[in-house]
């Protein structure tokens, strides 16, 4: 199971992109727990600059806005 952290201040932005992480993780039948982190010491902790941002296992794998389907699938993957 991979452990993924939506990393935002609870936006829409970030709110959607944990939807979306969910249910493409759903399609692809990929078992995921998905988790938003709101605390801004665990977000400066990644070194996020610029949210929502999105960390697997406790490495970051992606910042800076709403990953697109391509982005969420190939963190998925990976």
């Amino acid at each position: 199971m991979k452990k993924i952290e939506v990393l935002g201040t609870g936006c829409k932005k970030c709110t959607v992109t944990a939807e979306q992480i969910t249910a493409i993780a759903k399609e692809l039948g990929t078992d995921v727990e998905v988790t938003k982190v709101t605390d801004p010491q665990i977000i400066m902790h990644y070194q996020v600059m610029s949210t929502p941002a999105v960390a697997v296992n406790g490495k970051l794998a992606h910042s800076g806005g709403v990953p697109d389907r391509k982005k969420i699938e190939a963190i998925l993957k990976a």
